[in-house]
């Protein structure tokens, strides 16, 4: 599976392009990059919200030649629409997924069961890092803060349900971005993405057991790593997470590792992804590296011939063999499961 990047805030600043620089060493040049207006979806100026990020990644990056496209996906039942087939193919075949400022329970409300937000999904357990700031790291816990609705609305504290990120991995997780901020001055506590320590701590205790809050400073992000199971702290703040009773703060420079988040366990199959965009995504972005992508009649008789061999009817098996391979493919069986390469 591809990184999570929580960002508190600081994306387009220096200490942001920092960490992009950090993600894109790993890579090579010519960076696929997607990002996804959604958060800001409601606001009239999302577009140039959207391309100040992308000014900023082609600042940071530049030498890394990154591609980068911005996906308008502002409201569904529209003609920038999550559930646009177009921002899903753009979103499978991309290296880093971004999303940032705006409303969480907004962002929520529009990609839950979207095109866009299965796409994601699955190019995200395929390879794709998820860079995720600000409103879009507090969207994809378990449990969104509702801060446009407490905090400018007055309604009551409360949780939302968020997108559930990493629910598929054992995860209960509050994510709370905007963690020490500081705007309010001596007058207002606007710590706690705004809402204030008080409203905040009251709010915890409503979360059921298990639950656990991922808090993130200003102009600090996590680099959640699968392979290594370890999290690193970048930017000027610390990352604090609240667990049962216990609050423990991680510096930035430092790290932890993922279990403090909770028990998790990297699935065999693929969660929240139906079977056609997974094998859809793992094709395009196969096609995106350079690979010729086998056309659907060859799919089609792979899979026929799979099932065939699974019945015992090799001979017939084999029949369909040689009729893949009158289209230009041929069957290379693995303990994966069966896979087309072109006849050379």
């Amino acid at each position: 599976m591809g990184k999570v990047v929580l960002i508190s805030s600081g994306e387009t600043s220096q200490t942001g392009g920092l960490v992009f620089r950090k993600i894109a060493a790993s890579q090579p040049k010519g960076l696929r990059i997607a990002i996804l207006e959604t958060p800001a979806g409601f606001e009239l100026n999302s577009a140039k919200v959207a391309r100040r990020v992308a000014d900023a990644m082609t600042l940071r990056i530049g030498d890394f030649d990154p591609r980068i496209a911005v996906l308008p996906a502002r409201r569904r039942g529209t003609p920038d629409s999550p559930d646009s087939p177009g921002v899903a193919d753009e979103l499978q075949t991309s290296d880093w997924i971004y999303m940032g400022a705006g409303s969480p329970t907004y962002a929520a409300r529009q990609l839950r069961g979207s095109l866009a937000w299965e796409a994601l999904l699955a190019s995200w357990q395929q390879g794709a890092a998820l860079i995720l700031a600000s409103a879009a790291a507090v969207a994809v816990g378990k449990y969104a803060l509702p801060v446009y609705e407490i905090f400018k609305v007055g309604e009551d504290p409360e949780w939302k349900p968020g997108l559930d990120l990493f629910g598929g991995l054992g995860w209960r997780l509050a994510v709370v971005s905007h963690w020490n901020n500081a705007e309010g001055g001596e007058e207002l506590d606007t710590s706690r993405c705004f809402i204030g320590r008080e409203r905040f701590d009251a709010l915890r205790k409503t979360l059921p057991p298990g639950a656990i809050v991922l808090g993130l400073d200003e102009h600090t992000s996590v680099v959640m790593d699968w392979e290594t199971g370890k999290g690193t702290v970048e930017g000027k703040g610390t990352v604090t997470i609240l667990r049962d009773e216990k609050e423990i703060i991680h510096p930035s420079g430092g790290g932890f590792a993922l279990d403090e988040l909770g028990e998790y366990r990297i699935p065999d199959e693929p969660f929240g992804v139906g079977r056609e965009t997974w094998e859809k995504t793992r094709v395009r972005r196969a096609a995106g590296g350079g690979e010729p992508v086998p056309p659907p009649e060859a799919t089609a008789l792979m899979r026929d011939r799979e099932r065939i061999r699974k019945e015992g009817d090799y001979e017939k098996a084999d029949k369909v063999r040689k009729e893949i391979e009158r289209l230009g493919w041929k069957v290379m069986d693995t303990p994966q499961g069966s896979v087309l390469r072109p006849l050379r």
